[in-house]
């Protein structure tokens, strides 16, 4: 998206407890990245992790998609620092690990348990966990434009299909942006092929809207892909207003930091 380069990414299986690591083959020594919290280094375009000086940006929609899917331990070789944007949305990735294959491991999984509302307010913009026997994630963006407006939507990751409903769900962006872009060398590999555009009355792709309520699905996308970075799903309902990478993120360091207010537990299946 920002780079414009082309790049290879390899998903290989793991172990128990390996959780969801990055491994940057292009370098010379063996750089891992661990999909976690405290390896964010940037949050102002995409979330990008790092380490020792190393990153890999743009994590987002591949996380989405292990977290949409439950997969909990893989090992992800790339050959640049950037994740390849697709077509804007999370769909191949989905695809590519339903057709490998998703395999159950002989452990329980590992959860935590809401037991209060932990809040982040920052001026009109929230996130919100409240206890919740299922694990829900509710969106609300409101953006001052007539093809968007405020939108709502609501994901169980327990009763809904991510592949259908979430995974296709495209990035977005404004025409006023896009020189703004250019100006600071970024969205070098971005076109109307992994973006909706959106002009002052009208969207600039031919084919339009995959769901009339994409942009909020994207968000939601987005926010499974940054709340993936806990390391465990959440067994409760998140709600965000307005929400946007770097909230999510200062989310995810609150909710960490108010120990009393929730509890892990493990769940194996039958």
């Amino acid at each position: 998206m920002h780079s414009g380069k082309d790049i290879l990414v390899t998903i290989k299986p793991a172990k128990v407890n390996h959780g969801i690591i990055f491994r940057r083959v292009d370098l010379p020594g063996m750089y891992y990245i661990q999909a976690l919290f405290k390896f964010v280094v940037d949050t102002s375009l995409a979330t990008v992790i790092g380490t020792n000086g190393v990153i890999v940006s743009t994590i987002e929609h591949i996380m989405a998609s292990f977290a949409g899917l439950g997969i909990d331990n893989a090992l992800v070789e790339i050959n640049d620092y950037e994740v390849p944007v697709m077509d804007g949305s999370a769909k191949e990735f989905t695809s590519s690990f339903i057709k490998a294959g998703i395999v159950e491991q002989e452990a329980p999984k590992q959860f935590f348990v809401v037991k209060e509302p932990i809040k982040l307010l920052e001026d009109d913009k929230f996130v919100v966990a409240y206890p919740e026997k299922n694990r829900k994630v509710t969106c609300i963006v409101d953006f001052d434009h007539p093809l968007i407006g405020e939108q709502e939507y609501e994901f169980d990751p327990d009763i809904d299909n991510f592949q259908e409903q979430i995974s296709c769900a495209r990035t977005f962006g404004f025409m006023r942006d896009i020189e703004y872009l250019k100006k600071f060398g970024l969205g070098k590999g971005g076109s109307l092929d992994n973006a909706i555009i959106i002009d002052n009355d009208k969207i600039l792709n031919k084919d339009g809207l995959r769901y009339e309520n994409e942009f909020v699905r994207h968000k939601l996308l987005d926010s499974l892909g940054d709340f993936s970075l806990l390391g465990m799903p959440i067994m409760g309902h998140i709600k965000t207003y307005k929400s946007g990478h770097a909230l999510n993120h200062l989310f995810v360091k609150k909710f960490l930091e108010e120990k009393n207010k929730w509890e892990t537990c493990s769940v194996k299946k039958d």
